[in-house]
């Protein structure tokens, strides 16, 4: 019982449904193009369908002519023909005019859907031998494809409803029908027409819940991008407010330093390494929140000279007697490219492997020529990266950030800035790692042409 009457009362809230009144002028604009379009597509396969039928009845005339009521289907076949025509050139004409507004274009669709009831009727009229509610087959294809079809509002599904009934009620005045044959179309007409109404609303729910939940998607979608935006100018405001401070630091203990030179200042070297590591931090975050990125300035750069010299100076600033070393079979190798930007994927790429390796182990940095450019590797003998971890690898924001070995903090943001760059070059920047045999990063580049 309480089943039923579950289903009593969705049957109930489906026949009373309304599309939401903050989202209802959009869907009614939306489905009286979409409802127009249909009638576009729909007129068109009527239109070709009764000229199929018209020259199978000329191919086949000697047949077709014995068929009884023939001059009926001649009318049926005419008045096919001719209103579909019509519906063909009015539906083009309101999908290219931008002065008709959405009232127009659904009145246009009432009349298909009208058009549709009577020629589907007519023709279960004939076959029917004038006495409609013996074969329907034909007239619900045509309650089948309004419903499917189109998105109707109440008052023209009402409408609609009630033009069955009239249909009915006019395929009773021409024959002589008994009394008992005119109650029993009047029930067929008044189901068909409860048939119609509730198929209709059916269809109309699912679309207008499918139309709703979209808007609702879209809004959300521009809430987080209004968020993403926000949290974007709070992380600019913060970044460039503090890199002054800390570049006020960094500058003190530089003086402080060479104010006490001889003295081994362990804090004061502290202190101002934590300030490049801070300024370092900043200046990620002011890279990646960069909403529109500006195009880097390229330069011909000849990559043996370019990273011979960056290994250089990592081999000199290196600890430990750290070994930076630098492979290649290649005399010259010119590529266009920004030299800071690029300097800064490079030095990212070395500083990530003195990270995650013994300090007896060397860096290797290989540079070769490939067909599609060349190629740059950065291999280590460190750690390596665990599988469930690679995927995350490149982030922004990357859970994938560990703790060096000798307790460096990161933020997840140095490899994704690094691929950013990489590919605004036009190259690709990927990763070949096995837990505790080392990883190689893989920069692929073109070369000047």
């Amino acid at each position: 019982m309480l089943f039923l009457l579950t289903k009593i009362t969705q049957l109930l809230n489906l026949l009373r449904y309304k599309t939401p009144l903050k989202y209802f002028a959009n869907f009614r604009e939306a489905y009286s193009y979409i409802n127009l379009k249909q009638v576009k597509f729909l007129s068109t396969a009527f239109f070709f369908l009764a000229v199929s039928v018209r020259i199978f009845a000329y191919l086949s005339y000697k047949e077709i002519i014995k068929i009884p009521n023939i001059m009926e289907y001649n009318y049926s076949n005419i008045f096919q023909l001719s209103g579909s025509s019509l519906f063909i050139i009015f539906s083009s004409a309101l999908l290219k005019s931008k002065k008709m507004g959405s009232v127009s274009r659904n009145l246009l669709t009432l009349a298909f859907t009208i058009f549709i009831l009577s020629s589907t009727f007519y023709v279960s009229y004939i076959y029917s031998m004038h006495n409609a509610k013996n074969t329907l087959t034909v007239f619900l294809l045509g309650i089948f494809i309004i419903s499917t079809f189109f998105a109707l509002e109440l008052k023209y599904i009402l409408t609609l409803s009630g033009f069955i009934i009239f249909l009915f009620f006019l395929g009773m005045i021409v024959p002589e029908l008994t009394p008992a044959k005119q109650f029993f179309n009047f029930i067929a007409s008044v189901i068909l027409s409860f048939t119609l109404y509730i198929s209709a609303r059916y269809g109309y729910f699912f679309k207008s819940q499918h139309f709703v939940q979209l808007s609702q998607l879209e809004e959300k979608n521009e809430e987080v991008q209004e968020l993403n935006r926000q949290k974007s100018e709070i992380l600019g405001f913060v970044a460039h407010d503090l890199r002054n401070p800390l570049n006020n630091i960094e500058a003190l203990s530089r003086i402080l330093l060479e104010d006490n030179e001889g003295n081994e200042n362990t804090e004061i070297k502290l202190i101002l390494s934590s300030s490049k590591q801070a300024k370092d931090i900043i200046n990620d975050l002011i890279e990646v929140i960069q909403v529109k990125k500006v195009a880097f300035e390229l330069q011909d750069i000849d990559l043996v000279n370019y990273i011979n010299n960056i290994c250089l100076t990592w081999q000199t600033n290196a600890a430990a007697n750290r070994k930076i070393n630098f492979i290649t079979n290649e005399s010259e190798l010119l590529t266009l490219l920004n030299p800071s930007k690029f300097g800064r994927v490079i030095d990212n790429l070395i500083g990530n492997g003195l990270k995650f390796s013994d300090n007896s182990t060397p860096i290797e940095v290989e540079l070769s020529r490939n067909n599609m450019g060349c190629q740059i590797k950065v291999k280590d003998y460190g750690i390596g990266i665990p599988e469930n971890l690679k995927y995350m690898l490149f982030d922004q924001f990357s859970k994938a950030g560990r703790s060096g070995l000798n307790g460096e903090k990161s933020i997840g943001l140095g490899l994704h800035i690094s691929k950013d760059i990489v590919e605004q070059h036009g190259g690709t920047l990927t990763i070949e790692t096995e837990e505790n045999k080392g990883s190689t990063f893989i920069i692929s580049m073109p070369l000047a042409s």
